[in-house]
C-alpha cells in the first residue's frame, strides 16, 4: 500500500473536521505559524490533537512507509495494553480507513491512523542534551530509567526499539515509553520481528527470529550503563557521544576489547552501582538477554538532593485548588527544593489537581479543618515521601495520589468509606497501607501498580474489590479476602507473580475475567461453594499452581479460565458445570487425566489443546458440541471416547500418540 506525503497528510488535517470519521470531534492543535502541531520521523509524522469538549490532548500518527501485518499487531498491542495499569505506557487505538487524504501517490484515499495520549514533555535526547551537565539531573534520570527497566522486564511484553528518542521525559521527570511498532505481546508468540532495533541501541547479533519478552534487554542495560556513567562524569558525552546516540556505537558492541569508551567507563569503577550496571552490559553483550537475571538486578538508589527544602506557609480561604495557586503567582515554588508546604488552618478543601505534577513537593502538613482531597490532588508528586491525612478526612479522590512513587507508607482515615478508582495507583514505594472498617469498596485500579506493597489487610467492612484493584502488584505475596467480600472485580490480582497463595471467602459468588491471571507463583487456591462462575482467563497463566478443587456451585468455566497452568496435575469438574469455555484449559501440560460429568453440553474451541500429559478422555452423551481444536496437540492421548454425532471431525487433530 503507498502512503501519502508529509505535505499531504498536513492539509487533511487542516480540515480534520472533514476528514476524519470516528475521530471527527478532535481538532488539530495550531503552532506559532497557524499550522497543524507536529513531529516527523522516518516512517510516520504525528499531529497533536485536542478534543474540545474534555480538553483532552491526543497524538494522532499517520503511518508514511507500509509495515506487513500492523494493523494485526496493533490490535494485539491494544487489547494487552488495555490490561496494564502502569505510568510507562499510553493507550493505543488502531483505526482503519480513518483519515481522508487527496494523494498524488496512490488511488487510495481513506488511510489508517494510531490514536495515543498526548504525553508533555521531551524525547530523552533533547533531556539529555539540555540537563547532561548536572550530575543531580543525570543521576535522576538513570534511577528513573533503571525503575523503567525493572517494571518493563517484569513484563510479558517488550517494546521492541528501546532508544532516546522512543522515551518521552515528564515535566515531573518520570518517563513514558513511545513508538509501538515493533512491540512484543504474548499473543504475538512465534512470529517474526518488524524491527532489529536501531543499530547503536540493539544487540550486534539480533534477528527478525528475535522476538519475546527479552528482546529489550541488551538496550536497557547499554542505556543504563550510560546514563550512569554520564551522571558520573559529564564529559564523557561531550568525548563519546554523538547527537543520534549515547556512548556507545556499533563498533563498541562488535568489538568491546578495542571499545575507547568501555576503557573510560573502567576508571569510574569506584562506583558500585555503576559496577553492577557495567556487568549486566556485558551478561546481555553475551548472550542477547538477561533471562536468567532477576528484573530487580536494575535497581538503584534515588538520588539525594545536595540541598535543604525550606518551608512555604500558604494561606487559603476554604478551597486550596490549582487556579488559586496560579492566581497568586507561587506555581514557581513547587520547583525541585523547595518542597516543603504548612497549609493554615482555614484550608477545608485541597480541590482538583492542586498539586498534580508538584515532583518537588517532599511533604505536607494538612490541617484538621480539611474534609476533602480532590481528585488528582497530588496526583504526580513524585517526591512526595511522607504525608499526615487528618482523621477530618472523609473523601479522597479519583487519582488523589497516582504515580507518588516515594510515599512508603499510609494511614486512610477512619471516616473514608470508599478508596476511589486509582486513589493510590502507580505509587511504586508504597509498602504498607491501613485500611479502616469504614472502608465499605476498594474502586477500579486503586493500588493496580503499587510493585512495591508485601502485604495489605482488607476489614471485614469491604463487601467489593474493584476491577483492576491490584493489577501488577508483584511483591504482594499472601493476601486474606474477608468473608463480607461478594464480588471480585475483573483483573483485580492480574499479575500479581509475587502471590503465592490466595483464600477466597463463601460470600464471594463469581471470580471475575483474569481476576488472578499471571499469578504465576500461586501454588493453590480454594474455590467456596458460594462461586457460580469462574470467569474468562480467572487463573490464566498460574503456571504454580497444581491442583484445584471446583466446587458444585460453578456452572460455568470461563474461556482460558486456567490457559498455561503448566504445573495443574489435577482437576475436578463437579456435576452442576455445564460449559467448559474454549482454552478453559489449553496449555496445561501436566494434566494427566480429568473427568467431563454428565451435566457438561458443550466444550469449546481449543479447550484442552497442549495437553500433552492427557492419556485418555470420556465425553459423555450430555455433550452436543464440541469445539475446533478441544484435543489439539494432545500427543499423549491414547484413548477418547466421544459420543455419536457429538463435536467435529478436526476436533482432536495431532493426537500424535
Amino acid at each position: 500500500m503507498q502512503y501519502p506525503l508529509t505535505t499531504e497528510y498536513i492539509q487533511s488535517i487542516r480540515d480534520a473536521a472533514d476528514n476524519l470519521d470516528r475521530l471527527a470531534h478532535l481538532t488539530p492543535v495550531l503552532d506559532s505559524y497557524g499550522e497543524p502541531y507536529r513531529s516527523s520521523g522516518a516512517f510516520a509524522v504525528v499531529f497533536k490533537m485536542k478534543d474540545e469538549t474534555t480538553g483532552k490532548f491526543y497524538a494522532l500518527k499517520c503511518f508514511t512507509e507500509e509495515q506487513e501485518g500492523r494493523a494485526e499487531a496493533y490490535r494485539m498491542i491494544a487489547d494487552e495494553l488495555e490490561t496494564i495499569g502502569t505510568q510507562y505506557l499510553t493507550g493505543v487505538q488502531y483505526l482503519e480507513r480513518e483519515l481522508f487524504v487527496d494523494s498524488q501517490c496512490t488511488s487510495e484515499t481513506e488511510f489508517p491512523v494510531l490514536l495515543m495520549d498526548w504525553v508533555d514533555g521531551m524525547t530523552m535526547d533533547a533531556y539529555i542534551a539540555d540537563h547532561y551537565a548536572d550530575n543531580y539531573d543525570m543521576a535522576m534520570l538513570c534511577y528513573q530509567f533503571c525503575r523503567m527497566a525493572s517494571w518493563l522486564r517484569s513484563q510479558p511484553i517488550a517494546h521492541g526499539d528501546i532508544k532516546p528518542d522512543n522515551i518521552m521525559v515528564r515535566t515531573d521527570g518520570s518517563l513514558v515509553l513511545v513508538d509501538y511498532d515493533g512491540m512484543f505481546v504474548p499473543a504475538m508468540k512465534g512470529r517474526k520481528s518488524p524491527t532489529i532495533g536501531t543499530r547503536d541501541f540493539s544487540h550486534p547479533l539480533r534477528t527478525a527470529d528475535d522476538f519475546d519478552e527479552t528482546i529489550d534487554d541488551f538496550s536497557l542495560a547499554s542505556i543504563a550503563l550510560s546514563l550512569k556513567a554520564i551522571a558520573l562524569k559529564p564529559t564523557l558525552l561531550d568525548k563519546y557521544g554523538a547527537p543520534d546516540r549515547l556512548l556507545f556505537s556499533a563498533s563498541d558492541y562488535s568489538n568491546p576489547a578495542a571499545s575507547r569508551v568501555l576503557s573510560a567507563i573502567n576508571e569510574l569503577f569506584v562506583d558500585a552501582e555503576l559496577q553492577n550496571l557495567y556487568s549486566l552490559f556485558l551478561m546481555s553483550l553475551a548472550s542477547k538477554s538477561l533471562a536468567m537475571v532477576s528484573f530487580r538486578a536494575f535497581a538503584v538508589a534515588k538520588p539525594k538532593q545536595t540541598f535543604e527544602p525550606h518551608t512555604i506557609y500558604y494561606e487559603a480561604t476554604e478551597k486550596l485548588d490549582k487556579k488559586w495557586i496560579s492566581d497568586n503567582s507561587i506555581s514557581h515554588d513547587f520547583e525541585k527544593g523547595k518542597g516543603k508546604i504548612r497549609l493554615k488552618d482555614d484550608v477545608t478543601e485541597i480541590g482538583y489537581e492542586t498539586f498534580d505534577g508538584c515532583s518537588g513537593l517532599t511533604s505536607i502538613d494538612i490541617p484538621d479543618s480539611v474534609t476533602k482531597i480532590g481528585s488528582e490532588a497530588f496526583s504526580g508528586c513524585s517526591g512526595l515521601t511522607s504525608i499526615n491525612i487528618p482523621d477530618s478526612v472523609t473523601e479522597i479522590g479519583y487519582y488523589a495520589f497516582r504515580g507518588c512513587n516515594s510515599l512508603t507508607s499510609i494511614v486512610i482515615p477512619d471516616y473514608v468509606t470508599i478508596i476511589r478508582d486509582g486513589a493510590f495507583r502507580s505509587c511504586s514505594g508504597l509498602t504498607s497501607i491501613v485500611i479502616p472498617d469504614s472502608v465499605t469498596k476498594i474502586d477500579d485500579r486503586a493500588f493496580s501498580g503499587c510493585s512495591g506493597l508485601t502485604s495489605i489487610n482488607i476489614p471485614d467492612s469491604v463487601t467489593e474489590i474493584g476491577d483492576y484493584a491490584f493489577t501488577y502488584c508483584n511483591s504482594l505475596t499472601s493476601i486474606v479476602i474477608p468473608d463480607s467480600v461478594t464480588e471480585i472485580g475483573e483483573s483485580a490480582f492480574y499479575g500479581c507473580e509475587g502471590l503465592t497463595s490466595i483464600n477466597i471467602p463463601d460470600s464471594v459468588e463469581e471470580i471475575g475475567g483474569s481476576a488472578f491471571d499471571g499469578c504465576s507463583s500461586l501454588t493453590s487456591v480454594t474455590i467456596p461453594n458460594s462461586v457460580t462462575k469462574i470467569g474468562s482467563e480467572a487463573f490464566r497463566g498460574c503456571s504454580g499452581l497444581t491442583s484445584i478443587n471446583i466446587p458444585d456451585s460453578v456452572e460455568e468455566i470461563g474461556g482460558s479460565a486456567f490457559d498455561g497452568c503448566s504445573s495443574l496435575t489435577s482437576v475436578t469438574i463437579p456435576n452442576s458445570v455445564t460449559k467448559i469455555g474454549s482454552e478453559a484449559f489449553s496449555g496445561c501440560s501436566g494434566l494427566t487425566s480429568i473427568n467431563i460429568p454428565d451435566s457438561v453440553t458443550e466444550i469449546g474451541y481449543e479447550t484442552f489443546d497442549g495437553c500433552s500429559g492427557l492419556t485418555a478422555i470420556n465425553i459423555p452423551d450430555s455433550v452436543t458440541e464440541i469445539g475446533v481444536g478441544a484435543f489439539a496437540s494432545c500427543s499423549g492421548l491414547t484413548s477418547i471416547v466421544v459420543a455419536k454425532g457429538n463435536g467435529k471431525y478436526d476436533s482432536h487433530d495431532n493426537c500424535n500418540a
